[in-house]
């Protein structure tokens, strides 16, 4: 979830996962999943870069979840051994 702000300087508090795409045309508006418009004062880029800083606040806890890796040897092909 980003905060946004609206033209009205109302706060706006977006899921970035359903943001479909953002346009700049001159006011920034934000096309979601649903086909809902969103116009906010913030600019494309600026959006960007929240829903970046969002989901890197989300890796470290998402790989925290993760087990742990298993390791696969691959058998070297100039040994000899058959697979």
């Amino acid at each position: 979830m980003i905060q946004l702000t609206r033209l009205n300087k109302q706060p706006l508090v977006v899921n970035s996962d359903l943001i479909e795409f953002i346009e700049s045309a001159p006011d920034t508006v934000i096309t979601l999943l649903t086909g809902e418009k969103v116009i906010v004062s913030e600019s494309t880029e600026d959006i960007i870069e929240r829903i970046i800083l969002f989901r890197r606040r989300l890796l470290p806890a998402s790989f925290a979840t993760l087990p742990s890796p298993v390791v696969l040897h691959r058998r070297d092909a100039t040994s000899g051994d058959s697979e």
